[in-house]
């Protein structure tokens, strides 16, 4: 494939109805913004030779694909991505590239007007999935739909997806493409042990009944899961306020998720990882073909934790242990 080339064999899981195939761990590209726009209220910039060594180590530890989005640095992160791709000789079409149209302020329309900006900044990588970021367009999500199946008709594209949107609103977008002949493959939404409500707020039922693959984002709840904050709190104050208030990084918040992480910090001594694996792991096999996971990652090491989740398997005695804490946790 590349100077990139993998180290090992790992399953893979259908996207959807589609027949796209990916690594249940893949790379979110949120952290490559470059600082801009409100990214840096999250992350501080990463070097480009810095996102290249993240993509590198990524691809040797399997993962098979990338999520970026428009609205990540305004192309910030696509121009990243494609450029570690490049500088690592990855082949197009070796890896599949997500990406997601960004909805804010916009009709339908714009998903076909801004389209060969998002393919000049992943150049010469295809966007495989194009994904609506959020429910807040000023159209229908028929329109948005019927937009999207124009780029599969032309095969521009080879599967659409959805982010953030409710039971309601996925159902909505499913049936619109089925009316093209098309099927929905994915909806893109928070899930990790300390946010659980896609379980029951019907995405996660609904994602079953109509073959869609949930892409769970900071599964990792931002880095709370990783144990780090709980081995030293003084860590919190190293990165963006609103990256900490939106994890909820206070002294009760580690008390109470404490117990959790430390089940997680044992299950992974025991295979020579990490709570970071574990917590991963756990969301993969507790809803094995149905749940793909996509933590970023600001250093090499992080993407190397992040791939070797790929070869953690867990007991089902593991998994419920691990539900009870997630759920006294939440």
């Amino acid at each position: 494939m590349s100077n990139a080339k993998k180290t090992m064999t790992v399953k893979t899981i259908q996207l959807g109805a589609s027949d796209l195939s990916i690594t249940p761990v893949g790379l979110g590209c949120w952290q490559f913004a470059g600082g801009v726009g409100f990214s840096r209220m999250f992350w501080t910039p990463v070097p480009q030779s810095k996102i290249t060594e993240i993509v590198r180590v990524s691809l040797e530890g399997g993962v098979n694909w990338f999520d970026t989005a428009e609205a990540y640095g305004r192309g910030a992160s696509e121009r990243a991505l494609a450029g570690a791709l490049a500088a690592l000789d990855v082949a197009p079409g070796s890896v599949l590239v997500a990406d997601k149209w960004q909805p804010f302020g916009r009709t339908a329309r714009s998903i076909a007007r801004t389209f060969p900006a998002r393919e000049e900044a992943l150049k010469p990588y295809p966007v495989d999935l194009h994904q609506v970021h959020m429910p807040v367009s000023l159209s229908s999500v028929e329109k948005q739909m019927s937009v999207m199946a124009d780029l599969l008709d032309e095969n521009k594209i080879k599967a659409v997806g959805v982010s953030n949107f409710s039971a309601a609103q996925m159902e909505a977008a499913h049936r619109a493409l089925v009316k093209r002949g098309y099927r929905l493959a994915s909806n893109q939404v928070r899930y990790h042990l300390l946010d659980r409500c896609i379980e029951t707020n019907g995405v996660l039922s609904l994602a079953r009944d109509l073959d869609v693959t949930i892409i769970a984002y900071s599964p990792l709840a931002q880095g709370l899961l990783t144990g780090r904050f709980h081995r030293d709190p003084g860590q919190a104050r190293k990165i963006g306020w609103a990256r900490r208030r939106n994890v909820g990084l206070t002294r009760e918040s580690l008390e109470r998720t404490r117990p959790l992480v430390e089940a997680l910090e044992r299950a992974g001594a025991e295979r020579g990882a990490g709570a970071a694996e574990i917590a991963l792991a756990w969301l993969v096999e507790k809803n094995p073909g149905r749940v793909a996971v996509i933590p970023g990652a600001t250093r090499p090491e992080h993407a190397r934790l992040n791939a070797r989740a790929l070869g953690v398997t867990l007991s089902v005695d593991e998994i419920a242990r691990i539900d009870g804490l997630s759920a006294k946790a939440c």
